[in-house]
């Protein structure tokens, strides 16, 4: 079978390369799956850098979220079946025509729901709710995020509403607010705008912001914590900008607020099964109502992945990167 492999780490434009590997057999609770679509995410690139908080050994094939069909069942699993699509997040190495993975950890996909779609449904939506779960805010509390006009941000956006949640998004231009509005996002805040504090107080009518969610690192960080409520909890998400977050020691010392990270694959790994079915039952409600969306930008062809990996950082992309074999 085909895969991408890297044999060292580095910029993945330079070092992913279409390498021939054996067809993997699956295991005792595994279940073989042949690949039909997965998308590129910034910590799948990050791997490939050797600078994210795992870290594989070489050479390594790339990809963590597919989209694909049972091709074979190991020993033991009796509640999937050859030919069914299933998702799943955690797939280490899912860039190949055929990976192998525990069975507890795919999703069954439901007839109606479009491949693209699938393909981006475990990894961002599942993150995005248990995060939102995780803050523990109730009706008409605040919540304050950067990169509002990113992947997860959009779905913190579509799926808060639902438990009564208000959404205060920032953007660094103000490009990123007449985007989100046209895509029906409001509440949200350029600040390249020297009055966007006030814009904030505006929006919120002064109400307290409890809990903010930062994805970008650098100043952006300070900006989220700069208009936390006293008490209030900063939830750690991403470092897209920078891997040093700039607070001032004022703001945390004097709002006594909090800094924790959130990590996904870890969060997901020790949540009970029935939790974990709860939260994907609304992720899939809420894609079934139309109210979450997961656009794709471009699919790109395992033979293209330097092109498809350059495209995940372009400026002004609005959907996911997806490769196919």
């Amino acid at each position: 079978m085909r895969a991408l492999v890297h044999d060292r780490f580095g910029d993945p434009a330079e070092v992913l390369s279409v390498q021939e590997m054996p067809v993997p057999e699956p295991g005792p609770g595994q279940v073989r799956v042949r690949l039909v679509r997965s998308p590129i995410h910034n910590h799948d690139l990050w791997t490939v850098r050797g600078t994210y908080g795992y870290k594989p050994e070489l050479p390594a094939v790339g990809g963590s979220e597919a989209l694909g069909v049972v091709d074979a069942l190991g020993d033991g699993v009796e509640h999937l079946e050859v030919g069914q699509r299933v998702a799943t997040g955690g797939a280490r190495g899912a860039w190949s025509e055929y990976f192998v993975a525990p069975a507890a950890a795919l999703v069954p996909v439901p007839d109606g729901v479009p491949d693209e779609a699938a393909a981006q449904l475990v990894a961002m939506p599942f993150s995005a709710i248990s995060l939102l779960d995780s803050l523990g805010l109730g009706s008409g509390e605040w919540l304050v995020q950067n990169a509002a006009n990113g992947a997860v941000g959009r779905l913190l956006a579509q799926l808060a509403p639902a438990r009564g949640i208000r959404v205060l998004g920032l953007v660094r231009r103000a490009a990123g607010v007449h985007e989100l509005a046209a895509q029906g996002l409001g509440d949200v805040v350029a600040t390249d705008d020297d009055g966007w504090r006030e814009r904030v107080a505006e929006i919120t009518g002064g109400a307290p912001i409890r809990a903010g969610v930062d994805s970008v690192g650098g100043a952006a960080s300070g900006q989220v914590m700069s208009v936390l409520a006293e008490g209030g909890t900063m939830v750690v998400f991403g470092a897209m900008a920078s891997p040093t977050m700039e607070i001032p020691s004022g703001d945390v010392i004097f709002k006594q607020a909090t800094v924790k990270g959130f990590w996904g694959s870890r969060v997901s790994a020790a949540m009970a099964a029935d939790e974990r079915a709860r939260l994907m039952g609304e992720v899939f409600t809420r894609l079934g109502e139309g109210v979450v969306t997961l656009p794709v930008e471009a699919t790109y062809a395992f033979d293209d992945i330097a092109a498809a990996s350059r495209a995940n950082f372009d400026a002004g992309r609005r959907g996911k990167i997806l490769l196919r074999p």
